[in-house]
């Protein structure tokens, strides 16, 4: 039990050098301490989008804690974007060094609101995602070329908001899953996916973006060029507004971070070396 009065960072620090609280091993530690020759490394925050958790991240994440970058994977709440952004917002503040900032699909809308205002945040990497200009919502961009074949697979559930009206979820029909989202993974994955898939509010799927930080951040971008849910013409607009360091996987499916983790950590690391 943690004393009255004490902060909790203090005291489980305290705990853990006293040896009264063991952890399992890892294969780096989970702060912005880890060095190297050239310096602190900084925390690699990646934010998932809609239909997607942060398992999705996992062989990024393995890759890049075995490079000896601290690593945090937070839980997008997928309710608004205002909220979402201040949740992901709140987790930077926590973070003491150098943060990149790492957005798949709607996800990329998380960090382009969320990375304003943080003098320790150096760079933003877009992986198949949304990097909105300010009053764009995720909806108008994905529509704004052909080729997205979300509209005809969504599936949409009521749900009660916390002032007694409702809201409106959004799924991926499980049947059209694999097809719409991940088509390059084994179905045997995919069905899994689309079972545990958690839903994004239709509404924080059609608000209007914020001034956003790729006018004052440099960015990265992994394009998959087989996306069925963001047109790669549609992603190719948002890199090259943004001024991004750009790469294109030929063939990939909307979660390039699943299926070509390797090319996503090497932007990643792009972005660390350019800012460093």
């Amino acid at each position: 039990m943690i004393p009255e009065g004490q902060p909790r960072r203090r005291v489980l620090g305290g705990l853990l050098a006293a040896g009264a609280v063991t952890l399992g091993a890892a294969p780096a530690p989970a702060s912005a301490s880890a060095r190297s020759g050239g310096g602190t490394r900084p925390t690699v925050v990646l934010v998932h989008g809609v239909f997607a958790d942060s398992s999705g991240w996992n062989d990024v994440i393995a890759r890049l804690l075995n490079a000896g970058f601290p690593v945090i994977a937070p839980a997008n709440p997928l309710r608004d974007l205002a909220g979402d952004s201040a949740y992901v917002s709140s987790v930077v503040d926590t973070i003491d060094g150098p943060v990149i900032l790492v957005g798949h699909s709607y996800g990329g809308e998380v960090i382009t609101n969320a990375g304003r205002g943080h003098s320790h945040v150096k760079a933003l990497v877009y992986v198949g995602a949304f990097a909105p200009d300010e009053g764009e919502s995720a909806l108008q961009l994905a529509g704004m070329f052909p080729g997205s074949k979300l509209p005809d697979a969504l599936v949409t559930r009521p749900f009660p908001l916390p002032d007694g009206t409702t809201g409106t979820d959004g799924y991926i029909d499980p049947a059209k899953f694999h097809e719409v989202f991940a088509q390059d993974l084994p179905t045997s994955v995919t069905r899994l996916m689309a079972a545990t898939q958690r839903p994004g509010s239709v509404g924080g799927l059609a608000s209007g973006s914020g001034v956003p930080a790729w006018k004052s951040l440099p960015s990265w971008y992994v394009i998959p060029t087989a996306d069925n849910v963001i047109p790669a013409a549609v992603q190719r607009y948002m890199a090259k507004r943004a001024g991004s360091t750009t790469v294109e996987v030929k063939g990939s499916s909307h979660v390039v971070m699943m299926s070509h983790p390797d090319i996503v950590v090497r932007q990643i690391l792009a972005a660390y070396r350019a800012t460093r």
